[in-house]
């Protein structure tokens, strides 16, 4: 275990002055700390648009297997984490001003699907409903029901996230009543389907390319990352954020990905600013011991769920913080990560059974 002593996650640090494109940007955008995503969108638009069109042209087969060489690593090594966790930061906190909403659309509507992110299906679940239900048993990607260290329970919780996913999220609105998202859900998907089935008539090599293998991985990766960041859950407490959720710090993942790391802080409060959840934390170090909040250094989602699938418990603790001496010994911690690895069975908890056991 490590002590915590500071945290060297990105903040924002105005700078002496903006360049003329970066005033011209500024005024389209809500927050000037959102600035970096005009530029990240202006990179992806410029790059990997134009690569990926590229591979529906007659080309020399030798060139079309470079291009699309090429277009796997940047879309799933360079690009994916940091679009799909600014798609993730705009759809709390919109990056456009009212004024010119319908540039909002763009992130959605025409980047998204070259990553395999479906129109409107990231929002809708990830605000919608999983923010709403708190990794608890109304939530669709509950962690809860399965073993959070077992490679059989992960290929059960993907399996049904991929094939059923959908479904059970248009079903998830229409019982609540809630037909915008429900909608939303309905129309993205099926627009997705459609474009991709037009596409494999015009060139099914190169739609699988640019479309249906980025969507296979999205929601793999999707899959994996949920997993991990609420693999560890407090029997007596799941509905508690500090209990059900997990931070990683000082880790280059929060450089390149806005963050996303914290997300125990995210969960507490979704709309805070990703630049501001570092100090969060450590305004916060207190409640995070009182806790036991497993608070991880130097690692990020990927290698804890892989940590997890190989039961490496020893290594996790090599890089787990022991915040205010919160952990006695090595053991205690790996005891407790055990316990809340542990498959839950259905006790009818959700945060509107919570919300009424608090009420007066």
């Amino acid at each position: 275990m490590k002590p915590f002593t500071t945290v060297t996650d990105p903040v924002f640090v105005r700078p002496a002055h903006y360049n003329f494109l970066d005033r011209f940007f500024l005024k389209l955008i809500r927050d000037e700390r959102d600035l970096p995503f005009v530029y990240l969108t202006l990179q992806i638009t410029l790059l990997m648009l134009p690569a990926g069109l590229l591979l529906y042209l007659p080309l020399a087969n030798w060139l079309w297997w470079a291009l699309a060489t090429l277009y796997f690593i940047l879309n799933n090594f360079v690009y994916k984490g940091s679009f799909g966790l600014m798609l993730h930061c705009t759809s709390h906190r919109r990056l456009y001003k009212q004024r010119y909403n319908f540039l909002n659309l763009y992130l959605p509507w025409v980047i998204g699907p070259f990553f395999g992110q479906t129109p409107e299906t990231y929002f809708s679940h990830h605000i919608g409903m999983h923010h709403v239900e708190n990794n608890l048993e109304n939530d669709l990607s509950t962690t809860m029901h399965y073993q959070r260290d077992s490679w059989q329970g992960f290929v059960r919780y993907l399996g049904s996230f991929l094939f059923l996913g959908a479904a059970y999220l248009v079903n998830y609105f229409r019982a609540r009543n809630i037909k915008k998202l429900r909608d939303k859900v309905i129309r993205g998907e099926l627009v997705f389907l459609a474009f991709c089935v037009v596409l494999c008539f015009v060139d099914w090599q190169a739609t699988f390319v640019v479309f249906i293998l980025p969507f296979l991985i999205s929601r793999l990766i999707m899959m994996v990352g949920n997993w991990a960041q609420h693999a560890f859950v407090d029997y007596d407490e799941p509905g508690n954020c500090y209990k059900n959720s997990l931070t990683c710090i000082n880790t280059k993942y929060n450089h390149k990905c806005w963050n996303d790391g914290y997300h125990i802080s995210h969960h507490l409060k979704p709309t805070l600013h990703w630049t501001q959840y570092p100090a969060h934390f450590q305004e916060n170090l207190q409640e995070f011991a009182t806790n036991k909040a497993l608070v991880f250094e130097g690692i990020h989602w990927l290698h804890i769920w892989l940590y997890l699938m190989t039961k490496n418990y020893r290594l996790l603790s090599a890089h787990l913080v022991n915040i205010h001496h919160a952990f006695s010994s090595e053991e205690e911690a790996i005891a407790l990560m055990r316990s809340r690895t542990s498959k839950m069975p259905a006790r009818g908890i959700s945060m509107k059974s919570l919300r009424m056991a608090e009420a007066p």
